[in-house]
């Protein structure tokens, strides 16, 4: 765990004692204690070194109280422990007021959030017990209130001087992090470093959110890994937004600025309701039904060839809300998209196969990326669409050893538990255990529909007559002709949608064009949704 450096040097001096506190003279009657009070926030909200300011911009980093009136409505924000202190334990260290923490309130398009920022241009914005504290309690107010808990990151680490009361806080919000977790949103942006075991508060929220460039996250640095393993590795190698974003998962988005951030963490709250005893917010769109041109070049979208790929963000951005999808984890696990939309106005969560990387086959970071999300979706009421293009799971020795059956599984988990609404569209492919596992209605979807293209069988035609079909093929005059026969004739009988449909496995078989109505038609029906789950104390995910 890193720390910050000590209080006397720089980015961290020795606060003089602030005006108003024992032994400043005070002038007598109400005029001078309204002077006192006004005298500390003056100081509360303007204390940190001129020097400490202009390192933070010269790095391209803001300082806490610029980011929250960034990523808050103008004049919306009322800060809450603004003259809380740590504790004078005679050793004459830094005891800045409220700490190295803004914490608060305030509004984002005019809907409640609680928010803290880390303020790294006092005591490095370690954490010790007045920051805990600060912290726990903002957190505390937004799960009472039922309003989204936002963190901006940007710490030195434990306040080393503090001991183990500052290990002791982290422990204390990591364990409010779990107890907020389902019930209200928790998003973390990251804007600084962010090491040892302080990674593991952002790691349990919603959405993480890194800046290219000024974020960093790692249980051990580049010094300590070098000095203990000898491996050389420098900070955005080793825990850089872009590791994050598209290696480890631990990232959901990376932005080029602390601007871009923030504003993607509006679009992101947009969609979501307050809390989970909350709908998400809708807003009023015009219900059209007639074919679009959009809508009619579904029709050929598939390609003639089944070994050939297309993109699926055309099908997504034809039925959603003018073509508008907000990824979420986009570089990470790129074979599977998921993120947030609109149906006529209504939020939903899309989870789609992406035929143009990998063939939309499922590894186990795809499996692990939507089970995720649809658990997410799942705890705040949002239904979850789906599109399915899929040949089946990617199978390799090394996918096997890294656990692809209990990662899998937890895809299949995540949409046997859901509650919320479900709808899944078949385009093409929808192979063996990727059929099952991809919103298939044996997992409980509400509604599934198939277009006229899809393929929803065990395996290929290629794949099926080389195991049906070898003596055939063997003892045939033309073998490569009677090959050719046969992988048409399984085609046209076993890779169909009707079989599906015929025992109730599909709801309809559409044309592509149909789907945005379809789907739109579907997502009505499911508004009013009504499911329990049996009475337990939770399931035990394959984790």
């Amino acid at each position: 765990m890193t720390t910050t450096t000590p209080p006397g040097t720089a980015g961290a001096p020795d606060a003089p004692e602030a005006p108003g506190a024992p032994g400043t003279p005070v002038p007598p009657g109400t005029a001078g204690k309204l002077a006192r009070l006004a005298r500390l926030r003056e100081r509360a909200a303007d204390q940190a070194p001129e020097r400490a300011v202009r390192r933070q911009h010269e790095k391209g980093k803001l300082t806490a109280r610029e980011r929250i009136g960034i990523l808050l409505d103008p004049g919306s924000f009322r800060e809450t422990d603004a003259l809380l202190r740590s504790r004078d334990d005679g050793s004459g260290a830094a005891r800045p007021l409220g700490d190295a923490v803004v914490t608060g309130r305030g509004t984002i398009d005019g809907r409640p959030v609680c928010v803290y920022a880390h303020d790294f241009t006092l005591l490095g914005g370690s954490l010790g017990e007045a920051l805990g504290s600060k912290i726990l309690k903002i957190s505390e107010l937004a799960q009472r209130t039922g309003c989204p808990l936002i963190g901006i990151n940007d710490s030195g680490g434990a306040r080393i001087q503090e001991g183990v009361t500052s290990l002791a806080l982290y422990g204390e919000i990591i364990r409010s992090h779990v107890e907020a977790s389902g019930v209200v949103p928790q998003i973390s942006v990251m804007t600084g470093p962010c090491a040892g075991g302080a990674v593991y508060g952002p790691a349990l929220t919603d959405l993480v959110v890194m800046v290219d460039g000024i974020s960093h996250m790692y249980v051990t640095g580049p010094d300590v890994l070098r000095a203990v393993t000898g491996e050389q590795v420098g900070h955005d190698e080793l825990g850089g937004a872009h590791t994050h974003a598209s290696t480890s998962g631990c990232a959901h988005y990376t932005a080029r600025d602390e601007k871009d951030a923030f504003e993607y963490v509006r679009l992101f709250l947009g969609y979501l309701p307050s809390n989970n005893l909350s709908q998400p917010p809708s807003f009023p769109s015009r219900t059209d039904d007639e074919p679009t041109e959009a809508d009619l070049a579904l029709d050929t979208l598939i390609p003639d060839s089944p070994s050939r790929g297309y993109d699926m963000l055309r099908v997504i951005e034809t039925v959603v809300d003018d073509g508008e999808l907000l990824e979420v984890h986009q570089q990470f696990a790129p074979n599977i998209i998921c993120g947030l939309a609109r149906v006529e106005g209504h939020s939903v969560g899309v989870v789609a196969n992406q035929p143009a990387h990998l063939a939309g086959a499922l590894d186990y970071n795809a499996s692990e990326k939507a089970a995720r999300f649809i658990r997410f979706c799942d705890s705040f009421h949002i239904p979850v669409l789906t599109f399915v293009d899929v040949p089946g799971f990617l199978t390799s020795a090394e996918q096997e050893r890294s656990g692809l059956i209990r990662r899998g599984a937890k895809l299949l988990y995540a949409y046997c538990e859901t509650t919320v609404p479900t709808v899944t569209v078949i385009t093409r492919k929808a192979y063996g255990g990727g059929y099952g596992v991809m919103g298939s209605k044996h997992l409980g979807v509400d509604l599934n529909f198939a277009w006229a293209t899809a393929e929803i069988a065990v395996m290929g035609g290629a794949g099926a007559v080389s195991v049906l079909g070898r003596r055939r093929i063997q003892e045939a005059a033309d073998p490569e002709a009677e090959r050719a026969r046969l992988v048409a004739e399984y085609e046209d009988t076993m890779c169909t949608p009707y079989l599906a449909a015929e025992r109730g496995y599909v709801d309809a078989v559409i044309m592509p064009h149909e789907t945005r109505s379809e789907v739109a038609a579907a997502l009505r029906t499911l508004r009013d949704k009504r499911r329990s789950r049996l009475p337990r104390k939770h399931g035990n995910i394959p984790l």
